[in-house]
């Protein structure tokens, strides 16, 4: 007798809310840094808190590598959970951004790998130190289309962005979830000068469990706003 596994989807609502911080140092290098507040609503609850620091360099035209670590505090996955434990994570990345830039929208591809080591916990308390859990390997496919241009200067201030991301695992402890998960959004971003711009999406989140049967279905509301600094060297 052959027994098939029953697919278990539990459908959850988020909000996130994002500050990116973007020191531009030259034309070559610039430190990418951000803090994203994750929470349940219906019913409210703490979900998870990242601050996410990362260098850049460009490379040859269109391509950007990147190096960098994120700091990860994850609540209970269940907002009526009755456990207050917050499971810090950290995450050294590298990463390769090549973007294409035509007459009416700009691509991109974006590959990131991630080793993820979280902190050990048992009996609702954290022990010991962390430990390696496994990599994360993640492509996002992104397009940035134009929807309104200052007149005068041409530049961008009213924009489309439609992005998909799939992430796979890979280690010892992945058995049943080399997929990890999929994220598709949308969303409109407003630039107010070149050194602000505000942004108002959606994101679908679908995440398979550690069980390879159940999974994660949330509906986001993200708000984020992005700060660029331009610092200028001095000319000898």
């Amino acid at each position: 007798m052959m027994l098939f596994s029953q697919k278990k989807v539990t459908n959850q609502q988020l909000i996130w809310y994002t500050y990116n911080n973007t020191i531009r140092f030259n034309d070559n290098w610039a430190l990418v840094s951000e803090v994203q507040e994750r929470q349940f609503f219906n019913p409210t609850a703490q979900h998870q808190l990242v601050f996410r620091s990362n260098i850049q360099r460009k490379l040859i035209e269109n391509w950007i590598a990147s190096a960098g670590m994120t700091y990860f505090l994850q609540s209970p996955q269940d907002p009526e959970s009755e456990s207050n434990l917050t499971v810090p994570e950290l995450r050294p990345d590298l990463g390769f951004e090549n973007k294409q830039r035509l007459s009416f929208m700009t691509i991109s591809h974006r590959y990131k790998a991630e080793a993820r080591f979280i902190h050990d916990f048992a009996n609702d308390e954290l022990t010991g130190g962390y430990r390696f859990s496994s990599f994360r390997f993640r492509y996002q496919l992104g397009f940035d289309i134009p929807v309104w241009r200052n007149k005068d200067t041409r530049e961008e201030r009213l924009s489309l962005k439609i992005k998909e991301e799939i992430l796979l695992n890979a280690g010892s402890k992945i058995v049943k979830n080399t997929f990890d998960q999929n994220r598709i959004y949308a969303g409109i971003n407003y630039r107010i000068n070149p050194a602000f711009s505000v942004e108002a999406g959606y994101l679908n989140w679908y995440q398979q469990r550690v069980s390879g049967t159940e999974y994660y279905d949330r509906d986001i509301i993200r708000f984020s706003l992005f700060h660029t600094l331009f610092l200028k060297t001095k000319k000898s």
